[in-house]
């Protein structure tokens, strides 16, 4: 199966096989680097062309390579073969240097199957570490709309920011906004992923490679990815105002980190609008060019984690109602901006993952402007009062004994106190990281990213929120509970306590 995967250097796309996330010259080098070492193993009749071919192609695979960009899990290939070529090409011209008489001397094959058999682990590595570390390739959106996004920066002037001892400083937030837009040409340049520019991406895949541990090389195909959306497309047409659904990543997370949500939800008729929250964020790119860098850290006290929580999480729901006081702003007559007249800020949902599921549900006990609540794997930092009068949706990973045992409690004490009904489905297969993009590009190792492949994760989010958002902000007819279902074992909490 292929795919085609934009390239940010020359704004193009190259194919790629999907099973081994490797392009057509990736591929070709590995055969050809294989070809050299199975050369020597041939018939004598066949060796010469067999190996002649293989250099050919190699040689050209590498040309092509050297000019879009060589990607890290090809440097043991290109190892491997250039331990090989020597050997390959030594009977070749070893009788141009033998003297008349003498008999040409070749290594037994005991001496020459240990080397054969190392060069082709080596280039073996190759396809496995483009397998395990891919350029990530973004599904196709379902939905009838053809997806536009922005990145527009707000700062709160009667909110100071509270990481920093500047009394005149601020709080800003950057958000990005994925819309239903017009049709465009079909060569249209897709947005980057992770970063208005490539050196925004590189900076963003670099401070998330940090915050877990990774050297940055490894995701080095992260931010050649390019998405669905296109950059300031026009808005669609029409008059149809769409509902609203705000985003808070995990912590240390990033406004993009649930793009391939985004843009499904987008090709549906919604406008998505998420957050980087300053200070947080593993790394926020300011409009000036300046970067803001996370200041959060846990401290491995439970307790005083659990206070610290608290308090990022307050200021990220804080974060989400300034951000929709702004995009009711934005939509009121009298501005010039192409969605101004196209949000319907009366139908609003407010969603967030791990601690940015947290601040939605704090943002929603706080604000009676967001109708509706998505949990993606949240835990509930932060007071379970006041009630939430909103239906929520609670995603969530099989609990576990190395689960917090804090966690199912206290998410079942905040939808037990709901008074709209509210639902939690635990998503077999699912871990903590398939409720975002990183399955996408992610090593498939089922403690990390869950065993549902590369898409089932994104496809399993969006379509359990698409049947949510479409029940409790448009009302559709339907029964939700059983469409939730079939998707993982589901619990439905009814406000008059009944099962």
């Amino acid at each position: 199966m292929w795919h085609r995967v934009p390239r940010p250097e020359d704004g193009g796309v190259t194919e790629i096989i999907a099973g081994l996330s490797m392009s057509p010259p990736e591929f070709l080098s590995v055969l050809g680097a294989v070809a050299l070492v199975v050369a020597r193993w041939l018939p004598p009749a066949a060796r010469p062309r067999v190996t002649i071919a293989a250099v050919a192609v190699f040689a050209l695979s590498a040309t092509v390579l050297g000019v879009v960009g060589i990607r890290w899990q090809l440097l043991p290939v290109l190892a491997g073969a250039a331990v090989a070529l020597p050997f390959a090409l030594s009977p070749l011209l070893r009788p141009l240097r033998r003297r008349p008489g003498r008999p040409a001397w070749r290594a037994r094959w005991w001496l020459a199957l240990p080397g054969s058999a190392a060069c082709v682990g080596l280039i073996a590595t190759g396809p496995v570490a483009a397998w395990a570390f891919p350029v990530p390739v973004f599904p196709e959106p379902s939905g009838s709309f053809a997806v536009g996004t922005r990145v527009v920066q707000w700062t709160d002037p009667h909110r100071p920011e509270t990481f920093t001892a500047d009394p005149d400083d601020r709080r800003t937030v950057v958000v990005q906004l994925w819309y239903p837009a017009q049709k465009g040409p079909a060569g249209a340049r897709r947005a980057q992923y992770l970063g208005r520019t490539e050196q925004e991406a590189r900076t963003v895949s670099d401070a998330l490679a940090r915050g877990v541990g990774l050297p940055g090389f490894l995701v080095d195909g992260v931010p050649q990815a390019r998405t669905h959306a296109v950059f300031n497309a026009p808005v669609s047409g029409g008059d149809e105002r769409f509902p609203v659904v705000l985003f808070s990543p995990g912590s240390g997370g990033v406004r993009t980190q649930n793009t391939a949500w985004a843009e499904e939800l987008a090709s549906h008729g919604y406008v998505v609008a998420a957050l980087d929250h300053p200070y947080d964020s593993a790394a926020v790119v300011l409009d000036d060019g300046g970067t803001i860098r996370t200041a959060t850290a846990s401290t491995g006290d439970r307790d005083a984690d659990e206070e610290l929580a608290a308090g990022w999480t307050a200021v990220r729901a804080a974060d989400l109602g300034f951000v929709l006081t702004q995009l009711e702003s934005l939509d009121r007559a009298g501005n010039t901006d192409p969605l101004t007249g196209r949000l319907d800020t009366g139908r609003v949902a407010v969603t967030g993952h791990s601690m940015g599921g947290a601040a939605a549900l704090q943002a929603a006990r706080q604000d009676p402007r967001f109708d509706a609540v998505i949990d993606l794997d949240g835990y509930p930092h932060g007071p379970a009062t006041p009630a939430l009068h909103q239906p929520v949706l609670a995603l969530t990973q099989a609990i576990t004994p190395s689960t917090d045992p804090r966690f199912l409690p206290r998410l079942t004490e905040a939808l037990a106190l709901d008074t709209a009904t509210s639902y939690r489905l635990t998503v077999p297969g699912a871990a903590h990281l398939t409720f975002m993009d990183g399955p996408l590009y992610l090593p498939p190792v089922p403690p990390i990213v869950g065993s549902l492949g590369r898409a089932g994760g994104p496809h399993i989010v969006a379509a359990t929120t698409l049947a949510f958002l479409a029940a409790t902000l448009r009302h559709a007819p339907g029964d939700l509970a059983g469409a939730l279902s079939a998707y993982g074992n589901l619990s439905v909490h009814h406000p008059d306590g009944r099962p």
